[in-house]
């Protein structure tokens, strides 16, 4: 998995049937790779050249990934059944034009260096079924985090937020929230030269301006029902700096994002799930303290924990995700909730390339 946040790869070694990850490589992307995939999300020159070529870098990336997996874990290639592999979204726009999502990667080349069946392309068949194609991690939390007799909320804090709603009757909803690092990686990117803002030290010495919170909060998309997708096509630095103001201090507006993130994704929980009273935190963000602890001020009554807490360290879930979507596929089962997404119905997703 390479997510939103560009922070790099994670990869893990999922046993399906036990639901468990027995092996975690992370490795970052090179600075170059990773200016050229943010580029990417925007309009610019020759973008099918370069798309290609970062398509192959990512597939590149991919394949040092499983190799030292395999070899940390001590796992041959012939005992994996698949990588499912995410790639590198650069367009999310399901919604619009003839709808369509985009994830970089050359599904063909990974599975020549890896000498594994690889499963990718997870997001277009939900999109062609009328669906968003996101989020699709809420099938999968379900399997994970659900409680037989209890309401439970997961919230994946990677560069967008993402909730999902594992209801005890059985019933999975989820959706996007709203940005939760992307704009606080962007600012602190360009005023400190900082990748993130590490434990929201940064935005703790600032205040919150109310002026520019309810400006950021006007935002058509935080009041949209469900089923519903965003990501950097919405939230990136230019939808930002349209509503700043002349003299506002950098602090003050990091201190100001990261209430937007906690507040949008408390603001959905209470809209969508109010009895819910316990809230499992997973992806990057989940690190950052200040958000953990505004989200738990933002919600009395409500347990918020992170997902290690349940065994699953927070920079392991997607990626465990999307390997349990790549068995759903190898195994023939549907992976998609049209409840979640929106499509027409239930789709086996992914796209074959063989070893």
């Amino acid at each position: 998995m390479s997510g939103t946040s560009l922070d790099g790869i994670d990869g893990v070694l999922f046993d399906a049937q036990a639901l468990v990850v027995t092996g975690h490589v992370h490795a970052p992307f090179s600075p170059a790779l990773r200016d050229e995939l943010l580029a990417l999300n925007t309009p610019g020159d020759n973008e099918l050249h370069r798309a290609a070529l970062a398509a192959n870098a990512v597939a590149r990336g991919y394949a040092d990934v499983v190799a030292q997996l395999l070899e940390a874990t001590g796992t041959r290639r012939d005992e994996v059944a698949a990588i499912g592999a995410h790639g590198q979204t650069v367009r999310h726009r399901p919604g619009g034009f003839d709808g369509y999502t985009t994830q970089l990667l050359n599904g063909a080349l990974l599975a020549e260096q890896a000498g594994i069946d690889v499963v990718c392309d997870l997001r277009s068949r939900d999109v062609a079924a009328g669906g968003q194609g996101a989020p699709l991690v809420p099938a999968f939390h379900r399997a994970v985090f659900a409680a037989p007799d209890a309401d439970v909320a997961a919230l994946n804090l990677g560069g967008i937020g993402n909730l999902s709603l594992l209801f005890a009757d059985g019933r999975t909803g989820g959706f996007d929230c709203g940005p939760a690092n992307c704009l606080m990686d962007g600012w602190i990117a360009s005023h400190r030269g900082l990748a993130y803002d590490t434990g929201g030290a940064w935005a703790a010495t600032g205040q919150v301006l109310p002026e520019l919170l309810t400006a950021l909060l006007a935002e058509p998309f935080f009041t949209l029902p469900p089923p519903k997708s965003t990501g950097r096509d919405l939230f990136h630095p230019a939808w930002l700096q349209a509503r700043l103001k002349p003299g506002q201090r950098p602090e003050d507006v990091q201190a100001t994002l990261l209430e937007l993130s906690a507040r949008t994704a408390a603001d959905a929980l209470k809209a969508q799930m109010p009895q819910a009273r316990t809230l499992i935190a997973c992806g990057g963000g989940a690190r950052n303290g200040a958000l953990m602890r505004r989200l738990a001020e933002l919600l009395p009554g409500v347990q918020v924990q992170s997902s290690a807490d349940r065994g699953l360290p927070v920079d392991q879930v997607e990626a465990a995700a999307f390997a349990w979507l790549a068995h759903c596929f190898v195994t023939h089962q549907p992976g998609n909730l049209p409840a979640v997404t929106g499509a027409a119905g239930r789709r086996r997703l992914g796209a074959l390339y063989p070893a």
